[in-house]
C-alpha cells in the first residue's frame, strides 16, 4: 500500500490524544536545496539559538540520521510547547517526554513544536507542529459507555 503523500499511515490507529498536525518536511527540504544551490549561505540555515542548543545537547532526543548540512551524528529533536492555558508552562521544552502525557492530561489544548537540531553546526528547523490535549483524547465507542452506565 502507498501513501498518498501524508505524514501519517491512515492505516495505523492514532496512538495518542492528537488534533491537526503540521509537517514541515517541504519547507525543510526546500531550504537544504536553496543552500545546496548556493542561494542560501550556511549562516542563513546554522543559526540555532543557544538555548535550543542547549537543550539539544542536553536533553534533546537522538536522530537515528545525520545532519543535513554538517553530516555529523550530532541531530537531536527537542519538544516545546505552547498555549495560553499552560501559563507558566508555555514555552518550556518538553522533557521528560512523559511530562508531555501529562500535559495532555490537564490542559484542554495546546500546540507542541518539534525542533531539530545539530549540536555541532548549529542547523535547526521545525520538524512538525501539531495541536494536542484533552480535547483530542480518543472517546470511549457506544459499546463502552452503554456498558458503563
Amino acid at each position: 500500500m502507498t501513501l498518498s503523500g501524508r505524514s501519517f499511515d491512515p492505516t495505523k490507529p492514532q496512538g495518542s490524544a492528537t488534533g491537526p498536525v503540521v509537517d514541515y518536511s517541504l519547507a525543510r527540504r526546500s531550504t537544504l536545496q536553496a543552500l545546496r544551490g548556493g542561494r542560501l549561505a550556511t549562516t542563513d540555515v546554522c543559526d540555532a539559538h543557544p538555548e535550543l542548543l542547549r537543550a539539544g545537547k542536553n536533553i534533546g532526543d537522538e536522530v537515528a540520521a545525520p545532519c543535513p548540512v554538517c553530516s555529523h551524528e550530532t541531530l537531536r529533536w527537542v519538544r516545546y510547547v505552547y498555549g495560553d492555558e499552560l501559563k507558566h508552562n508555555s514555552g518550556r521544552v518538553v522533557y521528560p517526554a512523559e511530562w508531555l502525557g501529562e500535559l495532555v492530561t490537564e490542559y484542554d489544548q495546546f500546540i507542541c513544536y518539534v525542533v531539530e537540531v545539530c549540536t555541532d553546526c548549529s542547523w535547526n528547523h521545525l520538524v512538525r507542529s501539531y495541536v494536542t490535549g484533552r480535547k483530542f483524547a480518543p472517546r470511549p465507542s457506544l459499546r463502552e459507555r452503554k456498558r458503563q452506565g
